[in-house]
């Protein structure tokens, strides 16, 4: 199916769609000789916003949840994506582990690990969940909202290896972010491979990072298709040291919004925009849409309440935010049923495998929708999203709409790849 979508398309997106579609083999070439050099994250999911008048993805995740809001028609390219990813690390991988999140008890999180281990089944793996919840102590069943069952198992480290009982994975799959940090448990593991390897998580990965790469990322494409960047990338500054219970390093916070609204009114203007612009100020690690506000006017921050200042102030796990990025708000003009939507597209290797629409029926156009109340519908990527239809008119065809999202997804994968290289703790013995 197909979502009904009530879009404001406005020119620009219309003639980027287009300039998209006519540059295609271009941009597949550009993408090949990408991906000679460098190594895509072994899976992704990056959330996009569409404007109308701008495309640009907000917020990439390299331990990507939700593959259990994925259609059944989406598994095909899935399994084979999964194929090509293992075959690349471990050609002879027999045994898979998947690692989810610790927080055991949210059923919806546990129907994207059995998703997860349905789709590396089907790519000819034996797969396992193994938690490091030091709360599963013993093989533990939950049933799940789809009738289905998944069963936890407490890891098991020898010297140099994890596994479970009976069960020598040579590939450790996380699905866990590492918010709170890397634990010793999975540190310097003998010939099993870790896929994302520990400095992907965010106890080591800023968002300002990735943006910045993606800023590089998307000169060099713009450049390719003859287009300004900015219309497909978000503005962004960075402040460290902000203490939001305190109220400390907040002039910092002050300065860069006003300088980064500054700029984005001066874009609006360029391409005649009579929308008011906004900035999002987000904890520059973490996930799970915690630690965001949206600021309109700098004013706003002058009179920041308490209840603002405490869900700005602690992360997922109870971690504290210092650090923070100020990132150019991007509208969504994207609507189901009258509710705000913005597309979310998952890839796994260097492949767009599907995605779906988060919708919030009680959020604004310039708000985050990753809060509780969100809904997901799927994105119909399955039979299109290799398969645009050059020759229609830009905003007619869903194809060609998921091909440009495509597009996108890939752009900020790429980007995640730059970010992991200069990350990497190994990458120094190569220099």
């Amino acid at each position: 199916m197909v979502p009904h979508l009530i879009t404001a398309l406005t020119g620009p997106i219309n003639e980027l769609e287009q300039r998209i579609l006519d540059s295609m083999p271009a941009i597949e070439r550009w993408f090949r000789l990408e991906w000679m050099e460098h190594t895509p994250p072994f899976y992704s999911s990056v959330d996009i916003r569409n404007a109308g008048f701008k495309l640009a993805p907000v917020d990439t995740n390299l331990y990507p949840g939700g593959w259990n809001n994925l259609t059944p028609e989406m598994l095909p390219l899935a399994v084979q994506a999964a194929m090509a990813a293992i075959e690349k690390i471990c050609p002879e991988a027999k045994n898979l582990l998947v690692i989810p999140e610790n927080h055991t008890r949210n059923t919806f999180y546990l129907s994207n690990v059995a998703q997860l281990k349905r789709i590396f089944h089907m790519a000819g793996l034996n797969v396992r969940i193994g938690s490091i919840d030091p709360e599963i102590k013993q093989p533990t069943t939950v049933d799940l909202p789809t009738g289905e069952q998944i069963t936890l198992e407490p890891v098991i480290r020898s010297r140099r290896r994890l596994g479970l009982k009976d069960f020598d994975p040579c590939t450790i799959l996380l699905n866990n972010d590492l918010s709170a940090g890397a634990p010793g448990i999975l540190e310097d593991l003998h010939e099993q491979y870790l896929l994302p390897p520990l400095h992907a998580g965010w106890s080591v990965r800023r968002k300002s990072r990735h943006f910045q790469a993606y800023e590089e990322v998307s000169k060099r494409f713009g450049k390719l298709l003859g287009i300004d960047p900015w219309l497909i990338n978000p503005l962004y500054a960075k402040c460290g040291e902000v203490n939001f219970a305190e109220g400390s390093g907040l002039d910092c916070l002050t300065s860069n919004v006003d300088a980064l609204l500054t700029k984005v009114r001066r874009k609006y203007k360029e391409y005649g925009i009579n929308e008011k612009p906004f900035v999002v100020v987000k904890a520059d690690n973490g996930t799970y849409g915690m630690g965001i506000m949206t600021v309109r006017d700098v004013k706003d921050l002058e009179v920041l309440n308490r209840k603002t200042k405490n869900k700005m102030s602690i992360i997922k796990d109870g971690q504290p935010v210092s650090d923070v990025i100020i990132q150019e708000g991007v509208l969504t003009n994207e609507r189901m049923n009258e509710a705000v939507a913005e597309p979310v597209v998952y890839m796994m290797d260097r492949y767009v495998v599907g995605g779906f629409y988060r919708i919030h029926a009680e959020r604004g156009v310039d708000e985050n929708l990753n809060a509780p109340g969100a809904s997901f519908v799927p994105l119909a990527f399955a039979e299109s999203s290799h398969l645009p239809q050059p020759g229609q008119k830009p905003g007619a065809s869903a194809p060609n709409r998921f091909y440009m999202y495509g597009v996108i997804g890939r752009l900020a994968m790429l980007a995640a790849s730059y970010e992991l290289e200069a990350t990497d703790p190994d990458a120094e013995i190569y220099d």
